[in-house]
């Protein structure tokens, strides 16, 4: 009883919290939620009117959601960046903000659920992958596998920051015994979210584009390389708009990182591109419509390339230890990474896997503007649920928010 206690006055505490703050912390907040406001309205027309509101059809069923859902599956994935140097290695500067990581995390496969909700056409129909009231369909079904892991996954991360967080606001240490072997666990099952993911790809015979074995490293050296970009932006923000201290060291490191992981991913590229070239089998008019365009079709054609030199640039970039070192230069790195990685990993693996479709049609797919507000609504949804994390457990980390009997 005195644990439940403690709990309740936690969660109490955790709500005092979120609802107090300066006026830019409530103007953020105001400006998410309508953010969510416009995103809430282009779902409701999307639900009455029908997924025609979209830009999708039958050659293009799916668009900008699961082109989305694909990146931020690797924003998740790459809180294992942190807790490998963290846990495994004991390195304390990257130990202090782990925690953000595993936030970020909790955040991004919530805003994942989202982008696949609205994505199908009868989302009140979820609970057929409910076991018990539905039917997984597992071993034989990837989508089955793919919510297994995306769900174990989202639950793990939540149990480990909510235990030690909770464990810290009791003013203890956590039990390593119990901590520990969750935090091993975490690390497989970063890479298994997205490799079940890449393997919806794969398993779509009719679509040889995605038919490659080496689409799930393709998607966990990007994931290796966007999500820290994120991070390393928020940390930044954090030290900015809080008192948590955050060392330059831990933020080189993970620049670091994202070095070596955007080598292999510039390098898989390659691979992929060397060997739908060479072999020169009709399965290459997918690539060349992502590179050169197909009769006349090139709308995607300016932004693979864009992808393209955004992730050169960065890897250049973080590639120098002194510009990997220099605030405007790492900065523009992490801009440059989430943009290349976003547009090759996004749309760029979508729209070509797509086009032309099985009967040979070239489909032109460009996101209607009520896909684009509905995204906006489930991005804010993900960043007010992020902040709203962050001003919880900031506090916790800093010694300022501890149980008082």
């Amino acid at each position: 009883m005195t644990t439940a206690r403690t709990f309740f006055r936690f969660v109490a505490g955790s709500l005092r919290l979120i609802s107090r703050g300066n006026a830019l912390y409530y103007a953020w907040v105001a400006l998410l939620l309508v953010g969510m406001g416009i995103g809430g309205a282009a779902w409701w027309k999307q639900f009455h009117e029908g997924l025609i509101t979209t830009s999708m059809r039958d050659q293009m069923s799916w668009g900008f959601y699961i082109g989305n859902f694909t990146f931020l599956v690797g924003v998740a994935a790459a809180a294992v960046t942190l807790v490998v140097p963290a846990y495994i290695y004991q390195w304390k500067p990257i130990k202090e903000i782990v925690v953000f990581g595993e936030l970020l995390a909790i955040a991004s496969i919530v805003v994942c659920a989202l982008f696949v909700m609205v994505d199908i056409g009868h989302p009140e129909r979820f609970w057929h992958l409910i076991p018990g009231l539905g039917f997984l369909n597992v071993p034989s079904s990837l989508l089955g596998w793919d919510v297994i892991a995306l769900n174990s996954y989202l639950l793990l991360n939540f149990v480990i920051v909510t235990y030690l967080l909770f464990t810290l606001f009791r003013g203890k240490d956590p039990n390593k015994r119990l901590f520990m072997p969750l935090v091993w666990l975490s690390i497989p099952a970063a890479i298994g979210i997205h490799t079940v993911t890449a393997f919806l790809y794969n398993g779509l015979i009719a679509r040889p584009f995605w038919n490659s074995a080496i689409l799930a490293p393709r998607f966990i050296a990007s994931a290796f390389c966007s999500g820290p970009a994120v991070l390393i932006i928020l940390m930044q923000l954090l030290r900015r708009f809080t008192n948590f201290t955050i060392r330059n060291e831990a933020i080189w490191k993970i620049a670091e990182l994202m070095a070596y992981f955007m080598a292999f991913n510039l390098f898989l590229l390659g691979a992929e591109v060397f060997k739908e070239y060479y072999s020169d089998t009709h399965h290459l008019i997918h690539m060349e419509y992502m590179f050169t365009g197909v009769q006349g079709h090139t709308a995607i054609v300016p932004w693979m390339w864009t992808a393209v030199t955004c992730s050169i640039v960065a890897f250049l970039l973080f590639l120098l230890p002194k510009t990997r070192r220099h605030v405007l230069t790492l900065n523009l790195g992490c801009v440059l990474i989430f943009l290349g990685v976003y547009l090759e990993k996004g749309m760029g693996l979508v729209i070509p896997g797509m086009t032309p479709d099985t009967l040979g049609e070239i489909y032109e797919y460009v996101p209607s503007g009520n896909e684009l507000r509905l995204t906006l609504g489930v991005l804010c949804t993900g960043a007010l649920l992020f902040t709203l994390m962050v001003k919880v457990a900031t506090p916790i980390l800093l010694g300022e928010f501890r149980d008082r009997p």
